[in-house]
C-alpha cells in the first residue's frame, strides 16, 4: 500500500511537473503574440503626432499605419518553408530580434521614410510570429488542452493590445505630444528583449524534431511536456510522414488540400472584414467623431482593450469545452448586431456617444470569445501535417493582406461614407454566420496527424 501511493504521489508530481513545462513553453512562445498586439496597436496613440510631425495627409497617414500590415503580408508568405526547414524555435529567435530592432529605431526615427522602414521591419517580425507561434504552440500541447493553449497566443496578442493602450495613455500624460509618440513606440523594446531572452529556453517542437531524424529527442519532449503515449505519438507521427511520402507531393495547392485552404483563407478573410484591426488602430479617433474629448478618447480605448482581454480569457475556457464552431456562431451574431448600432448612431445628426461606446465594447467582446480566439487555433489545425506550415503561412498572409487593405482604406472611407463603413462590417459578419452554419468543420479534440477533413 506504501509502495503504490508512493508511486502514486510520484505520478501526480511528474503530471504537474509536466503541466507546468506545458503552459511555460506555450506562453514563452506566445510573448510573441504580446509583442504582435503590442506594436500593433501602439501606433493607435501616436497618429495625430505623427500627422504633425511629419506633415501626413489623410492618405499617406493611411499608409504609415499600414506599413507594419504590409511587413506582415510579407513576413507570414515567406516563413512557412523555413519554419518547416530550420525549426520553430529558430525561427522564434529571429522574430525577437528584428522585435527589439525595430521598435528602437522606429523610435528614434528621423524622417518618415526611416520610420516607414523600421515599422515594416515590425511588421516583418508580426507576420512570421503570427505563423511561427501558433503552430509551435498546436505541435507541443497534447490534443486534451490543445484549443487553449493555442488560444493562450490570442490571449497574449489582446494583453498586448491593452498594454499598448495603457502605455499611450501614460506616456501621453507625462510627456508633451512631440516627445510622447516615440517613446510609445520604444517602449516595446522592453517586452522585446524579454521574449528573446525566453526563446532561447524552448524546446523544439517534437513533431518538427521527429520528422527531421531526431526520434530519441522528440520522444525526450514529448515526455518532458506530458504528453500520454509519447511513443504512440511517435507512431502516428511516423505514419504520417510515411504516408506524406508516399504520396510525394507537399504542394498546398491540390485537390486533395481544397477543402483547408478554403476554409483558411475563408476565416482569415472574415476576421478582418469585421472591421477588428480598423476598430483598434483608430479607436481614439472614432470616439472622438462620437464627441469625446482627446484624453478621454484614450481613456475609452482602455476600455476596449480591457474588454478584449476579459472575454479572451472567457475564450480559454470555453474554446475547448464546446468546441470552434458553437463561439463562432454566438459571436457572428453579436458582432454584426454591434455593429449596426455603431454604424446607425456616427450616422445620426448627433451621435449617442454612450450607445456607440456600448456598441464597440460588445462588438470587442463578441469578437474575442468567437473570431478573435478561434481563428489562429482553427488555422493550426485544419491542415494535415505535411502542409502545415505552408497552410499556416496562407492564412497569416491572407489575414495579412486584408489586413492591411483595410486599415489603409478606413481613414480614407470612413470620411467619405462615415458610419456607413460599419454597416459594411456587419453585413460581412453575417455572411459569416452562413458561413459556419453551412461550410466550418469542427477541430474541436481531433490529432493533429489524423486530420483528415471532409466537407459538412
Amino acid at each position: 500500500m506504501h509502495d503504490a501511493g508512493t508511486a502514486g504521489s510520484q505520478g501526480r508530481a511528474d503530471d504537474a511537473r509536466a503541466t507546468v513545462a506545458i503552459v511555460l513553453s506555450a506562453a514563452g512562445a506566445a510573448l510573441g503574440g504580446l509583442l504582435f498586439g503590442f506594436d500593433t496597436a501602439v501606433i493607435s496613440g501616436a497618429t495625430q503626432a505623427l500627422q504633425l510631425r511629419f506633415a501626413l495627409t489623410d492618405a499617406s497617414l493611411g499608409f504609415t499605419v499600414a506599413s507594419a500590415l504590409i511587413g506582415t503580408v510579407i513576413g507570414s508568405l515567406v516563413t512557412g518553408a523555413p519554419a518547416d526547414r530550420y525549426g520553430r524555435k529558430a525561427i522564434m529567435l529571429a522574430v525577437a530580434i528584428a522585435y527589439v530592432v525595430s521598435s528602437l529605431g522606429t523610435g528614434l526615427a528621423q524622417s518618415w521614410p526611416m520610420l516607414i522602414a523600421f515599422r515594416f521591419l515590425g511588421g516583418l517580425a508580426i507576420g512570421a510570429a503570427s505563423v511561427v507561434t501558433p503552430i509551435y504552440i498546436a505541435e507541443v500541447s497534447p490534443a486534451r488542452f490543445r484549443g487553449r493553449l493555442v488560444a493562450m497566443n490570442q490571449l497574449n496578442i489582446v494583453l498586448g493590445i491593452l498594454l499598448a493602450f495603457l502605455s499611450n495613455y501614460v506616456i501621453a500624460q507625462l510627456l508633451p505630444p512631440d516627445q510622447a509618440w516615440r517613446w510609445m513606440f520604444g517602449i516595446v523594446a522592453v517586452p522585446s528583449a524579454l521574449f528573446l531572452i525566453v526563446t532561447f529556453f524552448l524546446p523544439e517542437s517534437p513533431r518538427w524534431l521527429v520528422i527531421h531524424d531526431a526520434r530519441a529527442e522528440g520522444v525526450r519532449v514529448m515526455r518532458r511536456l506530458g504528453f500520454l503515449d509519447p511513443e504512440t505519438e511517435l507512431v502516428r507521427i511516423e505514419a504520417a510522414e510515411r504516408r506524406d511520402a508516399k504520396h510525394g507531393d507537399t504542394r498546398l495547392f491540390q485537390p486533395s488540400h481544397s477543402f483547408p485552404v478554403a476554409c483558411a483563407i475563408a476565416i482569415a478573410l472574415f476576421n478582418q472584414l469585421s472591421g477588428i484591426n480598423a476598430l483598434l488602430y483608430y479607436a481614439p479617433r472614432i470616439f472622438e467623431l462620437a464627441g469625446a474629448g482627446a484624453d478621454s478618447a484614450l481613456l475609452q480605448s482602455i476600455a476596449v482593450g480591457g474588454t478584449n482581454l476579459v472575454f479572451t480569457v472567457a475564450a480559454l475556457f470555453c474554446i475547448d469545452r464546446f468546441g470552434r464552431r458553437p463561439l463562432m456562431f454566438v459571436g457572428s451574431v453579436v458582432c454584426a448586431a454591434a455593429l449596426l448600432l455603431v454604424g446607425w448612431q456616427l450616422e445620426r445628426a448627433v451621435p449617442d456617444g454612450t450607445l456607440i461606446l456600448g456598441g464597440m465594447l460588445a462588438f470587442i467582446a463578441a469578437f474575442a470569445i468567437s473570431q478573435g480566439a478561434v481563428i489562429w487555433v482553427f488555422i493550426s489545425e485544419v491542415f494535415p501535417s505535411a502542409v502545415r506550415g505552408k497552410g499556416q503561412a496562407l492564412g497569416s498572409t491572407t489575414h495579412w493582406v486584408a489586413a492591411a487593405a483595410i486599415t489603409w482604406l478606413f481613414p480614407i472611407v470612413a470620411g467619405a461614407v462615415g458610419g456607413w463603413v460599419f454597416a459594411f462590417f456587419g453585413a460581412m459578419m453575417l455572411l459569416q454566420l452562413l458561413w459556419t452554419v453551412r461550410i466550418m468543420p469542427e477541430t474541436n479534440g481531433v490529432a493533429l496527424e489524423d486530420m483528415q477533413l471532409t466537407r459538412r
